[in-house]
């Protein structure tokens, strides 16, 4: 089956539509039992899709757990309010006090703040590494190490990771290593984590899943040797979606492949016209060969998505920053991405120094991150273009001041 005949029909079974086109929308705490018998059997089966409780799942939470599980391999799909909720609450589901997790340095910043100071006060150590490390991973390990964290493309840097290298490493050392991956650059479609014996994949399907920029929900998919362990620490840590959320999620999946492939044109062409503007030093877009990482993109990945990030020569100003960013027409200034409209944010070198914690930044320009959303190239083109002379005209205001003094 290809991925969008694939995404369009997972999670569709009679069960969860009830006649309709789209699963139903089922609303519960409670969850009664018309017997006994029933109560009993519910319980027994409280784990295998029985309406038991609705911490547990509603006939909603089935469907897309089903459908995540089609779309993404492994046994089970845990859902969570957000993906920071996913992340912290899949690594909590795996490490005691005393034990050692390996991060990739490049993760995403609330990754990282999670483990500098939740895990840290639970008195799990965390190490990172650099996202190009490959097998040299394996000089990390310690004999206490239980998970070892990847996000590929990084977040805001865009390296990619070479999963397979770092993953035969892992296991070589030691295979009951959980390895966990941020997947939400690739919407879990992407790139198959499980297929590259990856334990977890982990998502943030605010972004990509929804896709409408309207609501918040994590998921993540285990394998069979770490679904149980991760469902009922989950479970136990009071973790769970709304049901009204997770229709959203299941009903963006249907438009998910026809949005990621616009998305990935897009994306393309907006970063090829930047690679070839004079303001801009680099391009941090895993398809263009200047990003780092780029022929494990090419072998590893079906095609890329909306988000990567470009440096430009010159360390801005605010006042140069507001004058670019300001009066975009068709970019809007926010945090998050994977939805339909475009969006842009800067990051000085000295910020994102604050998050590299090994290898720091090898730049000195302020760094752009876009999310090229579904409006039309060349109009977003036209937008950054206006932009990029905003910074020229300013700096041609402050240089005729100067001669007038």
């Amino acid at each position: 089956m290809s991925l969008s005949t694939k995404l369009v029909n997972a999670g569709r079974k009679k069960r969860y539509t009830q006649g309709a086109v789209n699963s139903i929308i089922q609303r519960a705490s409670s969850l009664v039992f018309d017997t006994i018998e029933a109560k009993k059997e519910a319980a027994e089966n409280r784990t295998k899709g029985a309406l038991f409780y609705g911490r547990r799942g509603t006939l909603t939470h089935f469907a897309l757990q089903d459908a995540m599980i089609e779309i993404e391999g492994g046994v089970g799909c845990y859902l969570f309010p957000c993906g920071a909720a996913a992340i912290a609450n899949a690594i909590l589901a795996f490490v005691k006090s005393g034990d050692h997790i390996l991060v990739s340095e490049a993760a995403y910043e609330p990754t990282q703040e999670f483990c500098q100071h939740i895990l840290k006060d639970f008195g799990v150590e965390t190490d990172y590494f650099s996202p190009l490390i490959g097998r040299y991973i394996s000089q990390q390990i310690k004999p206490n190490t239980k998970v070892v964290f990847l996000e590929s493309p990084s977040s805001i840097t865009m390296e990619v990771h070479d999963v397979p290298a770092i993953v035969k490493a892992i296991r070589s050392v030691n295979p009951n290593i959980v390895i966990m991956m941020d997947n939400t650059w690739g919407a879990g479609v992407l790139f198959k984590a499980l297929e590259h014996d990856i334990d977890i994949s982990i998502q943030a399907g605010t972004k990509y899943l929804v896709g409408h920029s309207d609501a918040m929900i994590g998921t993540a998919v285990a394998n069979e040797r770490c679904w149980d362990t991760l469902r009922e620490r989950c479970y136990l840590m009071g973790q769970m979606c709304d049901a009204d959320t997770a229709y959203m999620a299941a009903r963006g999946l249907r438009t998910l492949a026809i949005r990621l492939k616009q998305h990935h044109e897009s994306g393309i062409k907006v970063a090829q016209w930047l690679a070839d503007h004079p303001k801009v030093a680099t391009v941090n877009h895993p398809a263009l060969k200047s990003c780092k990482g780029h022929e494990f993109f090419i072998r590893d990945f079906t095609g890329a998505s909306g988000l990567f990030s470009f440096v430009l020569k010159e360390h801005l100003s605010d006042v140069q920053l507001s004058d670019f960013l300001d009066n975009l027409t068709y970019f809007s200034m926010a945090y998050s991405w994977g939805g339909f409209e475009s969006l842009i944010l800067a990051n000085q070198p000295e910020e994102l120094a604050k998050i590299r914690p090994i290898s720091g930044v090898n730049f000195t320009g302020t760094l752009i991150r876009l999310h090229i959303g579904l409006e039309d190239p060349d109009d977003l083109i036209a937008d950054l273009a206006a932009g990029l002379n905003r910074i020229k005209l300013h700096k041609n205001k402050v240089n005729a001041l100067q001669t007038l003094v």
